[in-house]
């Protein structure tokens, strides 16, 4: 029998010691008055009083027997209190039930607030129930988990061991908090729409297939949520978000998750630009109201920083520009102007002086070429928050026309910490225009056409911005994380073989 199973033995040993003694220690419920690092910050800030009663429940985290006197530490999402226990005020009976008390355990306290002789705010005890008995011993040591595979499969355990990981998280939901208030204060309206859709649009990905059993049908999950929303855009919703799952059967990277979540937004009568400033206005107002500050620093486990990023400065920059002079730099000046090359030429170039061979497939178009260029080269480069603005069209069939380079289309990425956060645009609203880029998408294939969507737009749809914005990219960089695995609470992962 290895250690854990005899641990685990040990554990059921002591809840049969307790049932015996007629306890249940998987109680129904406690109720609590006060949190544990509340009320020690309570105490320490003077708004509680030397003999204040509490009443508060939390996880064992560490157990120090003095023989007639128990310390131990109480800990829950606010934090942890040291709690103090005697033999004389107890009595023998219920002071004997600590000797069946285990690391993991919950236990509800009532008592009163005290500091000890070392100055540690403290609960004296007057009584405590066992609410919920742990079987299993926790993680090794209360200070993170140096196993990936633990911490991503049972992130439960991650966040038992890890304050700094169960920060992260509590930080993520503040965030998605505040996206809401951001958009509530603006005059949005949130809305939800379908996840599972007859025709998956709005994105050129795979999608996850299903099948209906009553409609007798195939339906997909979605990968995007535009085409849903232009349609409320046409019944009158003028400015409206959603915060919702997409879902692409693709790969899985530092960058990728399968199961995404994804923030849309459209305001009629706006454009792209419309939107770059509700970009930069929400993240501002996320990072001063979650973080405290626009100065973002990613820093090391070791707590050394090894990147700043500055959200007071957003510089905005032209796609063509930015490959243009990236090209120029990584040729040391031999191709000065990689659009002034015929798409033969541009090719050859990226495999043969970018070093790109394994970037650029076989079947790639000339606009993917040298989007695979852009994503290679330029992305990475760009941690400060920038607009890259003026796509090529193909890119993007949902968008406008630049009027001033109608090789283009008006829309931007707005890219921080080297990746893609944010792209927004100035919407397509001309029905017979938005056919023709999608019937081209789809390549003659009229089952991947939305008619539904196509028909809505000729009802008219009112000119209007709109943008996408990946949550969970987004709290990356501001929770300094580097992989997306660490800021979703169950990322994908292949289940265990049986």
């Amino acid at each position: 029998m290895d250690d854990t199973n005899s641990l685990i033995e040990q554990r059921k040993a002591k809840l049969a010691a307790l049932n015996a003694k007629g306890l249940n220690p998987f109680m129904n419920k406690f109720t609590t008055d006060i949190e544990c690092g509340v009320a020690r910050a309570k105490f320490e800030a003077g708004e509680l009083a030397e003999g204040a009663p509490v009443a508060l429940a939390g996880r064992i985290t560490a157990h120090r027997d003095m023989g007639k006197s128990q310390f131990m530490d109480l800990k829950d999402t606010s934090g942890r209190v040291q709690i103090y226990a005697q033999k004389n005020a107890l009595g023998e009976e219920q002071f004997d039930i600590f000797k069946h008390l285990d690391m993991g355990d919950f236990i509800g306290v009532k008592g009163t607030m005290f500091r000890t002789k070392t100055g540690e705010p403290s609960v004296k005890v007057d009584s405590f129930t066992i609410v919920g008995k742990s079987l299993r011993p926790p993680p090794t040591g209360w200070h993170g988990l140096a196993d990936t595979e633990i911490r991503y499969r049972q992130r439960y355990l991650d966040l038992i061991a890890s304050d700094d990981v169960k920060s992260t998280f509590l930080k993520r939901s503040a965030i998605t908090h505040e996206i809401r208030q951001f958009f509530h204060g603006r005059g949005y309206v949130e809305v939800e729409t379908p996840a599972m859709q007859a025709i998956p649009g709005g994105a050129a990905a795979a999608p996850f297939k299903t099948f209906h059993n009553a409609l007798g049908c195939e339906f997909y999950l979605r990968i995007a949520l535009e085409l849903y929303h232009k349609r409320l855009l046409v019944g009158g919703i003028n400015k409206l978000f959603e915060i919702g799952k997409n879902f692409r059967n693709e790969g899985l990277s530092r960058r990728h998750n399968p199961e995404f979540t994804m923030l849309e937004a459209y305001e009629a009568f706006g454009d792209y630009a419309t939107m770059m400033e509700t970009v930069e206005s929400l993240i501002k107002h996320l990072a001063q109201k979650v973080l405290g500050t626009l100065v973002i620093d990613h820093k090391t486990p070791e707590g050394q920083v090894y990147k700043t990023i500055d959200l007071t400065h957003w510089k905005r920059a032209r796609y063509k520009d930015l490959v243009r002079e990236k090209v120029a730099e990584k040729t040391e000046g031999k191709i000065k102007d990689w659009f002034a090359l015929t798409p033969a030429e541009r090719r050859h170039a990226a495999i043969e002086d970018l070093k790109m061979e394994g970037e650029i497939a076989t079947g790639y178009e000339d606009f993917e070429v040298t989007g695979a260029v852009f994503e290679k080269l330029v992305e990475p480069t760009l941690i400060q928050p920038t607009f890259v603005t003026h796509l090529p069209k193909e890119l993007v069939p949902l968008a406008k026309l630049s009027p001033d380079d109608p090789t283009t289309v008006e829309v931007f990425e707005c890219c921080i910490n080297g990746q893609e956060i944010s792209p927004g645009y100035t919407e397509q609203n001309d029905p017979i225009v938005q056919r023709a880029t999608l019937e081209h998408q789809a390549g003659g294939e009229q089952q991947k056409l939305d008619d539904d969507f196509l028909v809505a737009l000729e009802h008219g749809m009112p000119p209007a911005g709109g943008i996408g914005i990946g949550i969970d990219r987004l709290c990356m960089m501001l929770l300094g994380q580097e992989s997306i695995r660490d800021v979703i609470l169950f990322p994908q992962m292949k289940p265990r073989a049986s």
